[in-house]
């Protein structure tokens, strides 16, 4: 007989914590299972640099910033482009979503013991016009102790559910089949994996122990996305990206594979959007990795100057920080899958942060002590300082002569010349010596300035690239960094999922990135940013309450 529940939770990442606490609270018996070990408990999040979508928050207040939900739903629909009859759930989402933002969000997450660095960053500035993509105001709110202080409250709550019998984790058990009875899914089966203590985000042993099967009134498939599967990506890959990218870079682990996508698909569940994706154009090779093909993201500020492979710089508005997906589909269209950045020293001390916990000890590690010395240090935070002296992507010269020879070298082509690279630069430089200007990258440098967060912490002084004052001179190889999977599993708002048929499939939900982080695709096209952890959160919730009630 298989070991029955009242819900089944398919992976123990941020959404399928969130979805199994909710059930819990409610009084209700849930299991998690997970392929991977018990050390990897809150899956992707933790290693996430924690932003949140916030909008009209205390913190926004404080700094000047005037949000609303009006304008945060303007921001979100011209960013998201929706424009497919499949999208009607997803807009719904949408709608939903961003109430939660402007209304509970903050305050639920609060009263577990959540809280916020007070300086909002600003993420995806778009460039357009205002109804085009871009937040048009700082929303991107880091949590105080990044992906680990936001997978914690959930944690925490699911320990305390383990204590009182209503939650039981299921590590290291692979899902092959949800099973189905008379139309309605009541359980899952698969094989247990051996024990394996191996480090969190490495790849773990995949030898079959045992079998299981267990059963309940309703399982909810919180697997993720496809990142760390590069022939997945590559399969799905949008046409209107151009040809998918010989090389790329992992943002995620190995294991976030797909694998339970598939599973679920064949369910005859109804798998929307998948051509949808949010990969990162600033990835640097990890010079020190977790996992295979492991790559960072730069989260640049807005100074840098952006070159094509050929040389050429990238067009407005593609700069630094302003529309990740436009810069993807310029740089595809080059017939190359890598960029440069070259900035001074004086950029990238104030405007270079790495994504990922692990690269943002001080804020990871809630010291005020160490996040103070991002603005009072001489270097780039250690973090960054590390790849600038290790990392295979960064050249550091005094000359421009030699930067250039040595791009050039690393790139093992002679694709960049220098007299076209200097032109482009002087032009830019001359351009600083006035406070209005028409390089619209220097406007946008000024206007970030006007940000009070950006001044302090996140936008260098304007100044010269050539100045030798502000050096040395530092180039830096981008690659294409996989991340996440917009489209997933079609939803209504209680996460409950649609078959092909157009109706929904009894006993099954979805949520976080396997459901598009809502509806089969929230997003859209383009991400605001920090909306993929609360993705998670909102759907998990909706899920768990909604799974909560259905189950007798």
């Amino acid at each position: 007989m298989a070991e029955a529940t009242d819900v089944i939770v398919v992976g123990a990442g941020l959404s399928g914590l969130v979805a199994a606490t909710e059930i819990a609270d409610a009084g209700k018996r849930v299991i998690v299972v997970d392929q991977e070990g018990e050390q990897s408990i809150g899956g992707q999040a933790f290693w996430s640099f924690g932003g949140l979508f916030l909008v009209d928050s205390p913190e926004q207040r404080r700094l000047g910033i005037k949000d609303s939900f009006d304008l945060a739903m303007q921001d979100w629909l011209g960013t998201a482009g929706f424009d497919r009859d499949e999208d009607f759930w997803p807009r719904k989402w949408a709608e939903a979503y961003v109430a939660f933002a402007a209304g509970e969000k903050r305050g639920w997450l609060r009263a577990m013991g959540h809280r916020i660095f007070p300086v909002v960053g600003w993420a995806e500035r778009g460039g357009y016009d205002a109804m085009g993509h871009g937040n048009s105001v700082p929303r991107f709110h880091v949590t105080w102790g990044t992906g680990p202080g936001i997978v914690e409250p959930f944690e925490r709550r699911a320990r305390e559910a383990v204590k009182s019998g209503r939650l039981v984790f299921k590590f290291r058990h692979r899902v092959d089949a949800l099973s189905i009875t008379n139309g309605t899914v009541d359980g899952i089966s698969g094989a247990i994996l051996a024990p394996d203590t191996i480090e969190r985000g490495k790849s773990s042993s995949r030898n079959v122990v045992g079998e299981f099967a267990l059963k309940a009134q309703a399982v909810i498939v919180a697997s993720g996305g496809i990142g760390g599967n590069h022939e997945l990506v590559r399969q799905n890959w949008p046409k209107r990206l151009g040809d998918p990218p010989k090389f790329m870079i992992s943002g995620v682990p190995e294991h976030v594979d797909g694998r339970m996508i598939g599973i679920t698909e064949k369910t005859g569940a109804r798998l929307i959007n998948r051509d949808r994706m949010w990969h990162y154009v600033e990835g640097i090779q990890n010079w020190n990795p977790i996992w295979p093909r492991h790559g960072i993201r730069i989260l640049p500020g807005p100074s840098s100057m952006w070159f094509d492979a050929t040389g050429t710089r990238l067009p407005a508005p593609l700069f630094p920080g302003s529309d990740t997906l436009g810069q993807l589909q310029y740089i595809m269209s080059t017939g190359y899958d890598y960029s440069w950045f070259v900035l001074t020293q004086s950029i990238i001390k104030k405007e270079f942060a790495l994504s990922g916990s692990e690269q943002n000890p001080d804020l990871t590690g809630k010291s005020w002590r160490m996040t103070i010395k991002r603005a009072t240090n001489k270097g780039a935070p250690a973090p960054v300082e590390a790849f600038k002296s290790h990392g295979v992507d960064f050249i550091v010269r005094d000359k421009i002569e030699d930067l250039v020879a040595e791009m050039n070298k690393l790139a093992g082509n002679d694709l960049l010349k220098l007299e076209h690279i200097k032109m482009q630069i002087e032009a830019r430089d001359r351009e600083i010596a006035n406070p209005y200007v028409k390089d619209a990258q220097v406007m946008n440098i000024h206007n970030a300035r006007r940000y009070i967060g950006d001044k302090l912490i996140r936008t260098a002084s304007p100044h010269r690239i050539l100045d030798p004052a502000q050096g040395p001179l530092i180039a830096v190889k981008l690659n294409i960094l996989t991340r996440k999977t917009l489209g997933g599993f079609e939803t209504d708002l209680d996460s409950r999922v649609f078959g092909a048929e157009g109706r929904v499939i009894p006993g099954l939900y979805a949520v976080g990135e396997a459901a598009g982080f809502g509806g089969g695709g929230v997003h859209g096209y383009r991400s605001l940013e920090g909306t993929f952890l609360g993705g998670c959160l909102f759907s998990g919730r909706n899920a768990g309450r909604a799974a909560a009630k259905a189950v007798g």
